[in-house]
C-alpha cells in the first residue's frame, strides 16, 4: 500500500492499524506488576486504594509501553522486512505508513508526560529518563550482543514509576520488584530471540542466541528466572507479604518450570507457548494473589 493510499484509509481503521503495530493487548506483561507495587504502596500508606491514581498509572504505562513499541517497529522495519518471521508487520506490508505510526507514537508520549504530570512533580520530572531506555532499545541489537538486558531495564522502571507515582518519594522495596520484573523480562526475551537465529546471522543483527547459540540463550534464560524468583522472595521478605503472595510466588516458580521444560534447543515448537501464554500468566496469577494478599491484610477499596 503506497503513503497516499494508506493516508486515505478512514481513521478509525488507521487506530485498529496502529494497536496491532503495537500489539496493545501485551500491556499484560507489564501492567500486573505496576499494580502490584501501586498497590503496596497505598497499603503501606494509608491502606487505601486511591482509585484516580491507580487510573493514571495504568494511563501512564499503556501510554508508554504503547510508544515504546511504536518506536521498535519504526526503527526496526528494515530489519524485519528481511526476516521471514516479521515480513508481515504493518509498517513493512505498507499497511500503515511511517509517518502515522510516528502520529500514533508521539500521542502515546504526550499521553504518558500527561499522565505523569497529573500524578506529581517528581514523576513529571522522571519522565524523560524513562523514555530513553524505550528509544535505545531497538538501536541496542546493532551495537551489543545483550539488547536484552535494554529491554530488561526499560520493563523494571514500571513497577518503581507505580511506587512513585503513589508516594512521590523513592523506594528500595520497588526497585527490588523492577528489578525482578526486568531480569524477568530479559529472561524470557532471551527465549524469544531463539528463533530469529538464522535470520539474525544472516544479517547482522546481534542477541546473545546469535553470538553464542541457541543453547547458551536458554540456559541463560533460565539463570535469569532463577535470580527473578530470588528477588521475588527478597520483595516478599522487606513487604512483609502474608500467605496468598508465597502462594503467588508458588504458582510463579511453577509456571517457569513448565516454560523451560516445553522450550528445548532442539525444539522451538512451543516457544509462542512459552512467551506470550505462560508469561502472560505469571504476571496476572502473582497480580491476583498479590491483590488477595493485600485485601486480607486489609486494604480496603
Amino acid at each position: 500500500m503506497s503513503a497516499s493510499a494508506a493516508a486515505a484509509v478512514p481513521e478509525r481503521g488507521r487506530t485498529r492499524t496502529f494497536l496491532r503495530l503495537v500489539m496493545i493487548e501485551h500491556s499484560v506483561f507489564a501492567l500486573p506488576f505496576a499494580y502490584i507495587a501501586a498497590l503496596t504502596a497505598m497499603y503501606e500508606q494509608d491502606r487505601t486504594v486511591h482509585w484516580w491514581t491507580l487510573l493514571l498509572v495504568t494511563v501512564a504505562m499503556v501510554g508508554l509501553r504503547t510508544f515504546a513499541m511504536a518506536c521498535n517497529r519504526i526503527i526496526d522495519r528494515e530489519i524485519d522486512a528481511r526476516n521471514p518471521r516479521t515480513a508481515g508487520r504493518e509498517l513493512v506490508t505498507g499497511a500503515m505508513s511511517v509517518r502515522s505510526a510516528w502520529t500514533g507514537a508521539l500521542v502515546a508520549l504526550v499521553v504518558f508526560l500527561g499522565a505523569a504530570a497529573l500524578l506529581n512533580p517528581l514523576c513529571l520530572a522522571l519522565a524523560p529518563l524513562a523514555v530513553v531506555p524505550m528509544v535505545v532499545y531497538p538501536y541496542g541489537k546493532r551495537f551489543t550482543n545483550f539488547p536484552h538486558a535494554i529491554l530488561g531495564l526499560a520493563q523494571a522502571i514500571g513497577p518503581i514509576g507505580a511506587w512513585l507515582a503513589v508516594t512521590g518519594a523513592w523506594s528500595w522495596e520497588a526497585v527490588i520488584l523492577g528489578f525482578a520484573v526486568g531480569v524477568w523480562i530479559g529472561g524470557f526475551d532471551l527465549i524469544f530471540a531463539c528463533q530469529d537465529v538464522d535470520a539474525d546471522r544472516a544479517h547482522g543483527v546481534m542477541s546473545v542466541p546469535a553470538r553464542f547459540g541457541i543453547p547458551a540463550a536458554l540456559y541463560g534464560a533460565r539463570g535469569a528466572h532463577a535470580v527473578t524468583m530470588g528477588l521475588f522472595v527478597w520483595y516478599a521478605l522487606v513487604t512483609g507479604a502474608g500467605l496468598w503472595f508465597w502462594a503467588g510466588l508458588v504458582v510463579v516458580a511453577g509456571a517457569f518450570l513448565y516454560e523451560h521444560s516445553i522450550v528445548k534447543p532442539g525444539d522451538l515448537s512451543r516457544l509462542n507457548r512459552a512467551f506470550f501464554t505462560t508469561n502472560g500468566f505469571i504476571g496476572i496469577a502473582l497480580f491476583v494473589c498479590a491483590l488477595l494478599d493485600l485485601a486480607v491484610r486489609g486494604l480496603t477499596v
